[in-house]
């Protein structure tokens, strides 16, 4: 399956924690212009293959990481790769919303200033406000910038966390079951979000709500027993998928 432009690429990549397996063997390729899905039940591998992919499984003593993932074409695991720069590069939106306890603008500029983006403050105020504009929270917030983040709604911290990732002009963002935690509302404005950022940058989200993948998505991969069971459209994938285990976890007969 070629892909128009290839901006993540994995080929055999394992994961063990330990003597636990919990990903064998996954390939796979992801686009700039595609929001790419991993659904599958819980446990089945896909939030850890999500984090090999900005490296974050590096934080776990007991976790190996073999095969070879490729970022325009850069194996993101060479002795070479600084992992600040990648995470900078592949930003990464948690399940539960994780503002910094400081200021709605200090969690947005925390990461330009660390990384040395902005040259002053009116800069730094700019990177801020085209983020937030680009979370679709500017509007709510600009005139409570100095409140805490975590003062915010649920679903406006969410907004926030993704303003924080897309302060450093990432490439790819990582989103692991980033409405599980929100009402229906704030779930639906965090999907069209998604669909604004589509194209922007290359997207990735684990998600446990099919409806949710079937919106948001344009591939879509399912995962089970930490194998990368297909992989493809999402339209295909839900409505005529070809292996037996995906049409039986679309169907509901496990899961």
């Amino acid at each position: 399956m070629t892909l128009q432009t290839p901006k993540l690429s994995a080929q055999n990549v394992s994961v063990h924690y330990g003597a636990k397996q919990a990903v064998r063997d996954v390939s796979i390729t992801m686009s700039m212009d595609e929001v790419t899905a991993f659904i599958g039940p819980s446990g089945c591998g896909k939030s850890t293959f999500l984090r090999t992919l900005n490296r974050m499984n590096d934080t776990i003593p007991s976790a190996k990481v073999s095969g070879e993932i490729l970022l325009d074409g850069e194996d993101i695991y060479a002795p070479s790769m600084d992992v600040v720069q990648l995470r900078a590069r592949v930003g990464m939106v948690f399940q539960k919303p994780n503002p910094f306890p400081k200021s709605i603008f200090e969690n947005v500029a925390y990461g330009p200033r660390i990384h040395g983006l902005a040259s002053g403050r009116a800069e730094l105020g700019e990177i801020v406000e085209r983020s937030l504009k680009r979370a679709g929270l500017w509007d709510e917030v600009k005139d409570r910038l100095d409140d805490s983040g975590t003062a915010l709604s649920g679903g406006q911290q969410q907004r926030l966390c993704i303003a924080r990732a897309i302060a450093v002009d990432p490439e790819v963002i990582l989103m692991d079951e980033p409405c599980s935690a929100l009402d229906p509302i704030a779930t639906a404005r965090i999907e069209e979000l998604i669909a604004d950022l589509r194209g922007k940058y290359a997207i990735v989200i684990v998600t446990h709500n099919m409806q949710q993948a079937a919106r948001v998505s344009q591939r879509t991969a399912f995962f089970h027993l930490g194998e990368l069971v297909e992989y493809g459209l999402t339209d295909e994938i839900f409505t005529a998928p070809r292996q037996p285990r995906t049409k039986d976890y679309i169907t509901g007969r496990y899961g």
